[in-house]
């Protein structure tokens, strides 16, 4: 079949995930055919470094024998079974006791789901069914942060505080708040850092008090905001936060479906910001997104309540913990383990981003070029104002599709680009985005540079 073959039938029967289906059948879908270490390769032979690891996923790259070798071989002995009745099976076992081995130390125990998004339906039935186990079933309230993600299903969408979202989904799962995000860059630049970081928190506060602290069950966020731009909160965010929830006995979700296993150089971005949460919800990197599974770390608080007071939990769904994405997601740690990805991010591979990336903020496109670990982002600014384009001008839709043109994946989140490669590029792999980043960047501005402003054309 031709790529117009594929695009015609694609355009005939496949709705895609977060995408305008008319602009989509208008333009034709890529056809991507297969994949290699860092790269994809498309229908027409075009070889795209993989600046995005699939969704923030493929972290030990593509092409592992080893993950597929352990696929066949659980597909083989038992395909499926489920969880359910008083029964597991040994996969399942397996993954639980490596995940907790590699948590912080305070992580007892493992609910699988199977995506991220399940995770976060997970936690919100979990939160609510601790508190009314310890005799506070009022402790509804949870509280998460404007443009946090937390998936799209119902629940993860309410968790969630993207407002597009909301005005497709409502209406949403009620005794949900949301506060303020430390986006320094957009939202807090007249003061410093640490400053908006300490008035961010305070918000979480002014939020509690405001709800009745004996309402209030939880707080959720991303230890860095992934689908929300690659926000990394200033360094005082964190630790002010943690007083907070500590002062008025509040649950903690750091949801990890992104920035956990190697993705911030520490196998939990818990561990980079010592959060020491109640709850994580994991998923993608735990199989290097060869297999779709997700699932909760549950700390002994939590646990142990439900253990211990709870009788049955009415929840879980028919693929938790299914023996084939299990016994795929543990040879993925264990390779990770073995070949030591998550220390090689930390000690070399994402300083050597950081070194290289920083100096894509010398382009006149960019006001600002941060990463963490093997994550980044560049805030494309106007540089005759130093200001956001007009968003009727679309410049991160433009740099995007620059970036294909120029054999590379990044993802714009409004006016931010982003990226997230696979944990095992090189640094010569690492030259090769930055430098076409930068060809993006040049097309980018020279298409602007051509194009009459909004008002201009009133």
């Amino acid at each position: 079949m031709t790529t117009r073959d594929y695009q015609a039938l694609d355009r005939a029967h496949h709705l895609h995930p977060f995408t305008d289906f008319k602009a989509l059948g208008e333009e034709g879908s890529r056809i991507i055919e297969r994949a290699e270490g860092v790269y994809i390769y498309d229908s027409e032979g075009n070889r795209i470094l993989d600046g995005m690891a699939g969704l923030w996923c493929v972290n030990l790259g593509y092409g592992r024998q080893e993950l597929v070798e352990a696929a066949s071989a659980q597909l083989t002995q038992l395909p499926y079974y489920n969880n359910f009745f008083k029964t597991t099976h040994p996969p399942a076992v397996k993954l639980a006791e490596k995940l907790v081995q590699l948590a912080p130390e305070h992580i007892s125990h493992v609910f699988f789901t199977g995506s991220g998004s399940e995770a976060n339906d997970t936690v919100l039935r979990m939160v609510r069914r601790y508190w009314a186990l310890k005799g506070q079933p009022q402790k509804q309230w949870i509280i998460g942060r404007e443009n946090g993600y937390h998936g799209s299903t119902l629940a993860g969408m309410s968790l969630g505080g993207m407002d597009a979202m909301h005005g497709q989904g409502g209406p949403c799962v009620p005794n949900i708040a949301h506060i303020r995000q430390p986006y320094w860059f957009g939202e807090g630049r007249d003061q410093s850092p640490e400053a908006f970081g300490r008035e961010c928190a305070a918000a979480l506060e002014a939020k509690i008090l405001e709800l009745g602290e004996e309402n209030v069950g939880a707080f959720i966020a991303e230890p860095v905001q992934g689908a929300g731009g690659a926000i990394m909160p200033p360094e005082s965010y964190w630790p002010a936060v943690k007083a907070v929830l500590a002062k008025y006995d509040i649950l903690l979700v750091a949801d990890e479906v992104i920035c956990g296993f190697g993705r911030l150089g520490e196998w939990f971005g818990s561990v980079h910001y010592d959060l020491k949460p109640d709850l994580m919800p994991i998923a993608k990197g735990l199989s290097s997104g060869y297999l779709p599974i997700g699932g909760v770390l549950v700390g002994e608080r939590v646990a142990n309540t439900l253990i211990e007071e709870g009788g049955e939990f009415f929840h879980g769904f028919t693929y938790s913990g299914h023996p084939t994405c299990a016994a795929v997601a543990l040879k993925n740690l264990e390779l990770m383990e073995a070949e030591g990805v998550v220390e090689r991010v930390r000690d070399d591979l994402g300083p050597y981003l950081a070194k290289r990336w920083s100096e894509l903020a010398e382009h006149p496109l960019v006001g600002q070029a941060r990463s963490l670990g093997l994550m980044g982002a560049l805030e494309l600014i106007d540089p005759a104002t130093g200001e956001r384009f007009d968003k009727a001008l679309g410049a991160g839709n433009l740099c995007r599709d620059f970036c294909f043109d120029s054999g590379l994946v990044m993802r714009s989140v409004g006016d931010t680009m982003i990226m997230s490669p696979p944990l095992v590029i090189s640094h010569a792999e690492i030259d090769e985005l930055v430098s076409k980043a930068r060809l993006a960047l040049d097309a980018t501005a020279a298409r602007l540079a051509r194009t009459p402003q909004p008002e201009e054309t009133a």
